[in-house]
């Protein structure tokens, strides 16, 4: 089932199913697994660019060859912007914590204040993808084997999709939007 909201179509799957992330489980396996990297608007090409020095203490070795080599991003399959690969698996703006987890430098930055801008909301918002089709943007939840964890920890808390990510989807969509959301959820009651 689909609600229209403005120029948004959302797929009510983000209302039932249930998801919270568990890093201990998957170790930031979206950031490493997949078929290419993390799609890219204009803005967020520019900000990566311009703040790239800020960035870099944070980056591993590989990631900082790979874009030395390739750029940040490069235009995948579909023709979109999407950042940088190391040996075609991670994105190049990994780094890997104490315990082995995928974590973002963009977000590392942003969170200790050393940047305006949060990683590329492409995967601030998973795992919810976002397409353009004519003049509509279409908000769908998407499954993937990797989040498994997630889903069943989502389940055992009961938070669904939309709840867990309310902080993105306001960052993408405002807040009225988000609100909107919440009556939505009660209708389907």
């Amino acid at each position: 089932m689909l609600f229209e909201i403005d120029d948004k179509i959302v797929s009510t799957e983000i209302f039932s199913k249930k998801f919270v992330c568990d890093l201990n489980a998957c170790k930031g396996a979206c950031c490493v697994e997949g078929d290419g990297g993390a799609p890219l608007t204009a803005q967020e090409i520019e900000n990566i660019t311009n703040h790239l020095d800020i960035l870099k203490p944070y980056m591993r070795q590989e990631g900082l060859e790979a874009i030395a080599e390739n750029g940040i991003h490069y235009t995948d399959k579909d023709g979109d912007p999407v950042t940088t690969l190391v040996n075609n698996k991670e994105c190049a703006f990994v780094f890997f914590d104490e315990e082995n987890k995928a974590k973002c430098s963009i977000e590392h930055a942003h969170n200790k204040g050393e940047i305006e801008f949060n990683k590329p909301l492409s995967c601030h918002l998973y795992p919810i993808r976002t397409k353009k089709i004519g003049e509509y943007t279409a908000i769908n939840y998407e499954e993937w084997d990797i989040c498994k964890a997630a889903c069943a920890c989502g389940e055992k808390l009961n938070v669904p999709v939309y709840k867990f990510l309310k902080a993105p989807l306001t960052r993408a969509f405002g807040e009225e939007f988000y609100n909107e959301l919440i009556e939505i959820e009660k209708e389907l009651g």
